[in-house]
Formats: C-alpha cells, sequence, structure tokens
C-alpha cells in the first residue's frame, strides 16, 4: 500500500478518486432509502424534508428553506404533499401569525425512523470499519466541505445534548 497523500500535495488522480468515492458513497447511502421512499411514492426532496422537519420540531418553512436551498415553489410541492399523505402537520407560530411552524405526524415520526435507521446502519459500520481516527477525520472532511454559513446548522453531540 502506497502512503496517504500528503494534502498539500495531492494530485488530479487523488482528487478524482475522492469525487468517485463520494458519488458512490452518496448513491447507495441514499439508495438504502429510495427504496424505502419509492413504495410511499415519495423522494429524496420529501426524505430531506421530513429528516429536517423530524431533527428540528416546529422548525420554520423560512428556515426550512434556508438549509434546504430550494425554490419556496418545489418546497411548497413536497411539503403539500407530505401534509396530505399525512407526514407532516403545519401549526401557525404563537409568536408571529405569519409563520408556520412545522411538526412531524407520528406517522412521519415512524417513517423518518425507518430511514434515519437504515442510513445510520451504513455509517455505523463504514465508522466500526475505518476506526476513531479515520471517523474524526471523516467529520472534518466533510465539515470542509460545507459552506462557511452552514457550518453552524450541522448537528454536534452538544447540540444534540441541548
Amino acid at each position: 500500500m502506497k502512503p496517504p497523500a500528503n494534502p498539500l500535495y495531492l494530485r488530479d488522480v487523488d482528487l478524482r478518486q475522492a469525487i468517485e468515492l463520494l458519488f458512490f458513497g452518496y448513491r447507495d447511502f441514499t439508495g438504502d432509502a429510495d427504496r424505502i421512499l419509492s413504495e410511499v411514492s415519495l423522494g429524496r426532496a420529501h426524505h430531506r424534508a421530513v429528516y429536517f422537519v423530524g431533527a428540528n420540531p416546529g422548525i420554520t418553512v423560512g428556515q426550512l428553506l434556508d438549509i434546504l436551498r430550494i425554490t419556496k415553489q418545489s418546497l411548497s410541492r413536497v411539503l403539500n404533499q407530505l401534509m396530505d399523505d399525512g407526514y407532516i402537520r403545519q401549526d401557525g407560530d404563537i409568536a408571529d401569525r405569519r409563520r408556520r411552524c412545522l411538526f412531524l405526524t407520528e406517522k412521519g415520526m415512524q417513517l423518518e425512523a425507518q430511514l434515519t435507521e437504515i442510513q445510520s446502519k451504513r455509517i455505523a459500520r463504514a465508522y466500526r470499519e475505518a476506526g476513531a481516527d479515520a471517523v474524526a477525520g471523516f467529520r472534518t472532511v466533510l465539515h470542509g466541505l460545507i459552506n462557511n454559513e452552514d457550518k453552524s446548522k450541522v448537528i454536534t453531540p452538544a447540540k444534540m445534548s441541548e
């Protein structure tokens, strides 16, 4: 095995390998959830909405738009289907009636748990195979891929215990 690449002297082949690993990893990571979603006639945009509403009960439509970075029209279609199908409910904000707050229904919580469980198992397996140092490095690399203005939005163990 060749020694690890010095990050200051990455060759084109090293960067291309990383791109391919991300493509294949993402394909298989999302593929697990895609199979479940297709059974209920939902797609990846629905999955992202369900995930972030589940992770942030009471999130406003505006906050969800900020996270997902999709158009209002696209989010509207996704949310309308999720509400029509009974996965998400929308309540008015007590402090500001103009804002709509989103919550998962029981049905939505079950779907979110099923999707998160299957993806968590894939990540847990990869983490076990890689070891603690690799996991820490992986997290650092993924964090580095995120735009600076969004880094604070990522869940951390400290945020989970609040």
